[in-house]
């Protein structure tokens, strides 16, 4: 007996109707009672307790869907930069370095930790990147010499700009990290 996949197949409503929820609980700046009593203006006789499960157990897959768009779309747009930077951050007491890549756009795509900031954790994390997105036109960092002998090594020397304030896109994603 083959067991079905289908994520809403405990559940009475319509994976449409579960979508509209979903969205509309993370979309618009409602509470959870402002979303039951819209949808019971169209029709809609669900529980506010039920929006709040349906969030938590759909919330993650939906958000998944639309990073794969975003990630899929943003792989054909012939300007797709990559800002690289490393920070060193205290995480459970240990001083670590965290290698982030944010796109042209603001949006984080990758994270990545260690202890050491040299050209071994460069290479791991810019492949880690681009085995999950694709390769970039062009990928901008700061002066941090560990990022070119990778890109060396990868075959993309030649797509690095390295510039004084050139990253800054990358520096300003510090806050929403910690």
């Amino acid at each position: 007996m083959s067991r079905s996949t289908n994520p809403f197949r405990y559940f009475d409503s319509s994976p449409e109707v579960i979508r509209l929820v979903v969205m509309m609980y993370v979309k618009y700046p409602l509470s959870l009672r402002n979303v039951e009593d819209l949808l019971f203006e169209r029709g809609i006789d669900i529980c506010h307790e039920t929006v709040r499960q349906w969030w938590n157990r759909f919330g993650p897959m939906f958000a998944a869907e639309i990073r794969k768009k975003r990630v899929d779309r943003m792989r054909s747009h012939t300007h797709w930069k990559w800002h690289l930077d490393e920070v060193y951050v205290k995480i459970n007491g240990e001083m670590r370095y965290l290698w982030r890549a944010v796109d042209h756009e603001g949006e984080v795509l990758e994270s990545y930790v260690t202890t050491t900031r040299d050209k071994a954790a460069a290479l791991a994390f810019i492949k880690k990147a681009m085995k999950r997105h694709g390769r970039p036109q062009a990928v901008v960092t700061d002066g941090l010499r560990s990022y070119g002998a990778a890109l060396k090594e990868i075959g993309n020397a030649d797509r690095q700009e390295v510039g004084r304030w050139l990253n800054n896109r990358a520096e300003g994603t510090v806050k929403a990290t910690k």
